[in-house]
């Protein structure tokens, strides 16, 4: 059980890594403050390195057993926080405005808890990973070599969900997060001078025929098998001038679908649509893929060992609210593992994620280190 003095020791740590924000891919000092406190639990073995600027701790029993991995997330995110806090973000446009400030300090939370009383059989893995926000780091931890050696039979994650009520967790069998990713469509043609359009290839018409196409390629609500949304996010056309036709554009879509094998077809869709749409008038047409992110599907054997912790210590729950249409990388870990997400409320009043005015619940970090520990104990004694 975490005392007070845990309690005020990991709330001032998550303060100090919410003042000193890194986005995905530049982790690298969040990384080694992880690493400095993971040393204090003195765990069998500390890795770090992984997939970036990852870190694993492993507390190993000795005795055969299952892996068990607990995922908390190292990046912040490029949004300028807005707040009147004594631990605001000092690092200009950068923020930790989705929780995983506090994420990080209950997986430290649980490496107490496991030190102090270790467990049986089995091993217990914390695992901090890189680049959650772009869709990136749990494909680039899964793929490192290193991680073979720490490949787990059980991944559990929580994620701080605001508009639940504070300590309510909402999870379910099955699909969790939706699949999504980032589609840059860039047409190229020429520009000229306003007075004579016709002496250059503007992109105009393609993007007025592309913005309703791409659209109605997606507009589902529920989230069946056969979900698909597509969502402009971006358009650029030109540059701000009276006196230049325009001679490239730009268009963000976000794709997002129920299943990965779904995304696949729904990406070659938007990308047929905007070639014929280029072809018709005479330009060039490229595509680049971002924040590609696999769904997060909920194995029912780790939903019904999660479901069974938090009976044991009275923690409410229930499937209010979920599967959702948001996307998290965490579903990789699921790939090659028994993987479950569980949403903790903060509170219905809390601001949202990706807020400027967002910030962590404290109050969360104890709850959340209770049920990863009883989760620990139910697989591993």
């Amino acid at each position: 059980m975490l005392g007070n003095a845990d309690l005020i020791e990991l709330v001032a740590l998550r303060r100090a890594l919410h003042r000193r924000p890194e986005i995905a891919g530049e982790e690298a000092q969040t990384a080694a403050t992880i690493s400095a406190a993971l040393q204090h639990l003195q765990p069998d073995q500390i890795i770090t390195g992984l997939g970036g600027h990852g870190v694993a701790a492993v507390f190993d029993s000795g005795v055969a057993g299952p892996t068990v991995l607990f995922r908390a997330e190292l990046d912040a995110l490029p949004i300028q926080e807005l707040n009147d806090l004594d631990w605001l973000s000092e690092i200009s446009g950068k923020g930790h405005l989705c929780g995983h400030d506090g994420h990080m300090v209950m997986l430290l939370a649980l490496g107490r808890l496991i030190a102090r009383k270790p467990v049986s059989r089995g091993r217990v893995v914390l695992m901090f990973q890189p680049a959650e926000e772009d869709g990136s780091g749990a494909k680039a931890v899964v793929a490192d070599p290193a991680f073979e050696a720490i490949k787990p039979d059980w991944a559990f994650a929580i994620h701080n969900e605001p508009g639940r009520p504070f300590g309510f967790v909402a999870t379910c069998p099955g699909l969790i997060n939706c699949a999504s990713q980032g589609l840059e469509i860039r047409l190229t043609g020429k520009t000229a001078h306003a007075a004579d359009p016709e002496d250059g290839v503007s992109p105009a018409m393609a993007v007025s025929k592309l913005i309703p196409a791409l659209t109605a390629l997606g507009q589902g609500k529920g989230l069946d098998d056969d979900f698909a949304r597509v969502t402009l996010t971006h358009v650029q056309m030109g540059v701000p001038s009276f006196g230049i036709a325009p001679g490239e554009a730009v268009i963000f879509a976000t794709l997002r679908t129920t299943q990965d094998s779904a995304m696949a077809d729904l990406a070659a869709r938007a990308k047929t649509i905007a070639t014929e749409c280029a072809d018709a008038d005479g330009l060039q047409v490229s595509f680049q893929v971002h924040d590609d992110f696999a769904a997060s599907i909920n194995h029912p054997d780790a939903y019904a060992v999660a479901v069974k912790a938090m009976k044991a210590i009275g923690v409410p729950h229930g499937t209010e609210g979920v599967p959702m249409r948001a996307s998290e990388d965490f579903g990789v870990f699921g790939w090659g593992a028994k993987a479950a997400m569980l949403c903790l409320g903060p509170g219905n009043d809390h601001a949202a994620l990706h807020n400027p005015d967002y910030d962590f619940a404290d109050d969360l970090i104890p709850i959340g280190a209770a049920i990863y520990e009883r989760i620990a104990r139910d697989l591993l004694g």
